[in-house]
């Protein structure tokens, strides 16, 4: 699914709401998630799954066209570990 996806269904379940504020709400959403996460925080949604960042060391690479190392910095990555409801749904038979 991607986001127009999400948004025309989120639109069908809230025929209340205009097409702009259900964009709106998806925004604000989706910039939560990601300013906490940049904060170092942590995101729980019950029965979908959690996102959380994680730490990459410093490391030494390299470029795949000339083989030459390269120093890659640390850095943060997003990581999202899924809640036990949706494994469930995914593996029921």
């Amino acid at each position: 699914m991607i986001r127009s996806e999400l948004l025309q269904e989120l639109h069908k379940d809230n025929p209340e709401l205009r097409a702009e504020e259900v964009e709106q709400v998806l925004d604000i959403f989706f910039d939560e998630i990601a300013q906490r996460l940049a904060e170092g925080g942590r995101v729980e949604l019950r029965g979908f799954g959690a996102f959380s960042t994680r730490e990459r060391e410093a490391r030494t690479g390299r470029n795949p066209r000339t083989g030459e190392a390269v120093d890659v910095p640390a850095k943060r990555v997003p990581y999202f570990k899924s809640g036990k409801e949706i494994r469930q749904r995914l593996n029921a038979d």
